[in-house]
């Protein structure tokens, strides 16, 4: 089964209040989702975000936004740059079509030599 990671693309502070503590001291996180299975390594296009308070360590939600969080989130929102979505084969895949390709070659050539071609 594929382990699913998410990876930081980019971390801000923010001088805005936290709608719950009224104190300045959030952080705006962006996460890229990466897929890790024994033969694939994907990279997606999926972004997400997450918008904490230092000091009362909560998740602030986009229901509690004010419009200036709202305005802080749209422009670093415009500054993300997640990596290209690809898919990356492990050395695992590699060996099994090397090893499938050598015991193709010696059935062949067994067959060659028993003379009953």
């Amino acid at each position: 089964m594929a382990q699913i990671k998410l990876e930081v693309i980019k971390e801000a502070d923010l001088t805005n209040n936290c709608p719950e503590c009224f104190n300045q001291g959030l952080e705006i996180s962006f996460y890229q989702k990466h897929s890790y299975g024994k033969f694939v390594h994907k990279t997606t296009k999926e972004v997400s975000s997450v918008i904490k308070c230092k000091k009362c360590l909560s998740e602030i939600y986009p229901v509690k936004w004010t419009p200036d969080i709202e305005r802080v989130y749209e422009y670093y929102q415009k500054m993300v740059v997640p990596k290209k979505a690809s898919v990356k084969f492990t050395k695992l895949v590699y060996i099994l079509i090397l090893s499938a390709i050598v015991l193709i070659a010696i059935g062949v050539f067994l067959y060659l030599e028993s003379g009953l071609f």
